[in-house]
């Protein structure tokens, strides 16, 4: 059998091997149906709310939840449920961008220093342990005291801090693929490293992608909320979870209703990518199978 034989038949056979998928856990299950929930209530604010959320009525300042107002009104006379609708959708495009700028960052990266010289891979993670040091908080409140607050600018912050996160992942992935039979064979065959990262790294560490995205997106979520909380967001009068929280302290004895709902969004919206990160890991890892 040539090389070219061997490197065919092992790379068909790794595809066949990870498609036998474990069955579906709870925690896959119930995360997915919370993102699902936030997405459309996301989709839902595009086509329609009970109201227009930035609408400011003094005569119905404060209203209690009734089949007008779902949620009641807050200080300023707008509707607290419309708002919600809209901050899902805010929170998610934060989400979106952010990790996708991390992703796109930190993929290749992972791959470039797991598959170059062992010298250089380590280099490359040494700079990543120094941005490690910077949190997403912090990152973004550096780029807002430089930048000015804004949804851009938090979006860029948030996706940077999350770099050193994809790539170490990466790394470690694409460390373990270059040791496999069929890279061996690919190398036999005279395959260059750009057609290696392509054709046997990228899709082997795709399912660590997924999770990592999962992950991360409950973190942007939550980075996104307090930003925006600190005044380093989103800037009125676009709605947003984090801001409505801070706007409802001073009504926390009157009003507690105007601080519950948002966070409950958070929470809510945080658990279900942790769970679906969770979930995606059980299916797609195949350590744990061997640990059970």
């Amino acid at each position: 059998m040539s090389a070219l034989d061997a490197e065919a038949t092992v790379a068909s056979a790794a595809p066949a091997a990870r498609r036998r998928r474990r069955p579906v856990t709870g925690s896959l299950l119930v995360g997915g149906l919370i993102v699902a929930l936030v997405i459309g209530m996301a989709l839902l604010s595009f086509v329609w709310t009970p109201h227009d959320p930035t609408l400011v009525d003094p005569a119905v300042r404060l209203q209690e939840p009734s089949a007008e107002y779902w949620f009641g009104t807050d200080k300023f006379g707008r509707d607290v449920f419309s708002q919600i609708l809209i901050g899902s959708r805010t929170t998610l495009f934060v989400g979106f961008v952010a990790v996708g700028v991390a992703a796109l960052i930190g993929v290749p990266l992972g791959i470039v220093a797991g598959m170059g010289p062992r010298w250089f891979g380590e280099l490359l993670m040494r700079g990543n342990d120094l941005l490690l040091a910077f949190p997403a908080l912090l990152l973004a409140i550096m780029f807002a005291a430089v930048y000015g607050a804004g949804t851009l600018v938090a979006m860029i912050a948030i996706g940077i801090a999350s770099i050193p996160h994809f790539a170490r992942l990466i790394r470690g992935g694409t460390l373990q693929v270059m040791q496999t039979e069929y890279v061996t064979a690919a190398r036999a065959a005279g395959r260059g490293p750009f057609a290696i990262a392509v054709r046997h790294v990228l899709p082997n560490v795709s399912s660590l992608v997924i999770v990592q995205a999962s992950v991360g997106f409950a973190i942007a979520v939550l980075a996104e909320a307090a930003l925006s909380f600190l005044g380093f967001g989103t800037p009125p009068p676009t709605p947003s979870w984090g801001r409505m929280l801070q706007e409802s302290q001073e009504l926390l004895s009157i009003a507690p209703r105007l601080a519950v709902f948002p966070g409950l969004a958070i929470a809510v919206a945080v658990l279900g990518f942790n769970l679906l990160g969770d979930g995606l890991r059980d299916r797609f890892d195949p350590k744990l199978e061997d640990r059970r």
